[in-house]
């Protein structure tokens, strides 16, 4: 297990049943702001009543306070949830966001802040087509010439779920996904999607899941995809994301679950997390109550992703998951915050944050 300490938890509670999918960024006052997903309905389920809160560090994310920011109220039909926050390249702070209206109509917002997060805009509609699409949180990037990118999944419709809706038996919408793009070049003002979209080449019950992107070194762009064949697909775009590669298979072998990946800022290497099922650690079987998504790993690409190493376990419990993980890195520290339910199969109903030492990445 890699040296680390968790140090902070939210977990659920009465009339607050989840905690999940956050993001981070670092405020001018040196300060840390993480916005999360706080549920208030009457269950834990995505299409239960939810708005975006926040908590703060001003110590490099050792401690945290302890009473919620609410940055967001539930306007949608449902909720909002699945928050990604990024300092922009002409320095405001660009909070993006799913508006959940209904099993027909679920799309990224923006909004942004030219006072470090005190006050917001109203929400710009980042996907102007209509439907279901899926962005995770903490996956919303700008590439190096200004060009903003939402990697989403699209989701056929199949009816429409009730707004107050518990058990989620009307949750009507086709599991697989097809990865689409939609592009801004001027600050998040207007959107369009990009010219390609790919749907995974095999038959599987996932399709194409919660795309993530991340910015190689040659100017290239490297997705990846979640899926239910046993590992992560790639696709690469060579043109800023307007048209991509055929989605393939990849080294990182996993669950159903979703990969992130981020560049350290101070090697310029790339840090990758997620479910490692490949084997090498000689781990007891997961628990139902995991859903597979254990254990959490850590690498470390020096490469530009063609090889990973350093491999590090970060939570290894079999009955568990670990998942929706957010980067942030400090002067001297990763801070990784991801859901860490389970024992009953409730695995997105709590969320921790954990401090780990650059000096031992």
């Amino acid at each position: 297990m890699t040296k680390a300490n968790i140090v902070f938890y939210l977990h659920h509670k009465r009339k607050n049943p989840r905690n999940s999918e956050g993001a981070f960024v670092a405020l001018a006052d040196g300060r840390i702001m993480y916005a999360y997903s706080h549920y208030f309905g009457a269950s834990w389920h995505d299409n239960d009543a939810a708005s975006i809160c926040a908590r703060f560090s001003s110590n490099g994310g050792r401690t945290w306070t302890k009473e919620d920011r609410v940055l967001v109220k539930n306007e949608g039909g449902c909720n909002v949830m699945s928050v990604s926050l990024l300092r922009l390249q002409d320095n405001r702070i660009a909070l993006f966001y799913l508006r959940k209206n209904s099993a027909m109509d679920c799309r990224t917002r923006m909004r942004v802040s030219s006072n470090e997060g005190q006050t917001w805009s109203k929400p710009v509609l980042c996907i102007p087509e209509p439907g279901f699409f899926v962005v995770n949180n903490d996956r919303i990037i700008q590439l190096c010439n200004g060009r903003l990118i939402v990697p989403s999944a699209y989701h056929r419709s199949k009816g429409a779920f009730s707004k107050t809706g518990t058990t989620g038996k009307d949750y009507s919408v086709n599991d697989r996904g097809i990865a689409m793009f939609f592009l801004s070049d001027d600050s998040g003002k207007t959107w369009r999607a990009a010219k390609d979209w790919w749907a995974l080449p095999v038959r599987s019950e996932s399709g194409a899941q919660e795309p993530g992107v991340v910015e190689l070194s040659d100017g290239r762009l490297y997705a990846y995809i979640r899926t239910s064949c046993g590992c992560q697909y790639e696709m690469l775009s060579e043109d800023g994301g307007e048209t991509w590669s055929a989605p393939r298979t990849s080294m990182f072998r996993s669950p159903c679950a979703p990969l992130s990946i981020k560049r350290i800022p101070s090697s310029g290497h790339l840090l990758a997390v997620w479910n490692d099922h490949s084997g090498r650690w000689h781990l007891p079987p997961f628990k139902p109550s995991s859903w597979g998504r254990t254990p959490l790993v850590i690498a470390v690409s020096k490469d530009e992703g063609m090889t990973w190493q350093s491999h590090q376990l970060i939570e290894t419990d079999p009955g568990r998951g670990f998942c929706y993980t957010a980067i942030h890195f400090t002067e001297d520290a990763l801070l990784l915050a991801y859901c860490c339910g389970g024992r009953r199969g409730f695995v997105l109903q709590d969320t921790c944050i954990r401090r780990i030492p650059l000096v031992h990445i």
